[in-house]
């Protein structure tokens, strides 16, 4: 499993070179910090939330462990999505995607 951080230069590096890769980089890292606020409690319970990949205003993230086939899952994904919102300033959509799905 790769590290947010490695995530975060991986994505700049693909995205060109232009005043907007400043603010891309900011996004990220807040969307990643607000994810690293929530794992210590999903993996309590032995589960975990991991960045897939950023598509505009869509966050696309893989839940791994016992958050995969907890009926609370949806609830929590929620939770997520409302306070990235509350940190970045604008609407994002939290979306899960499966195991199988390349990043």
């Amino acid at each position: 499993m790769q590290s947010p951080l490695v995530q975060i230069s991986q994505m700049t590096s693909e995205a060109p070179h232009d005043a907007s890769d400043g603010r891309e980089a900011e996004r990220l890292a807040v969307i990643n910090r607000v994810l690293d606020e929530v794992r210590p409690n999903l993996q309590r319970d032995g589960g975990d939330c991991v960045l897939v990949k950023v598509e505009g205003k869509r966050v696309l993230v893989r839940l791994s462990g016992a958050c995969v086939m907890c009926k609370l899952a949806s609830m929590t994904l929620e939770g997520i999505q409302s306070r990235m919102v509350e940190e970045l300033g604008e609407f994002v959509r939290l979306v899960p995607v499966m195991g199988g799905v390349p990043a």
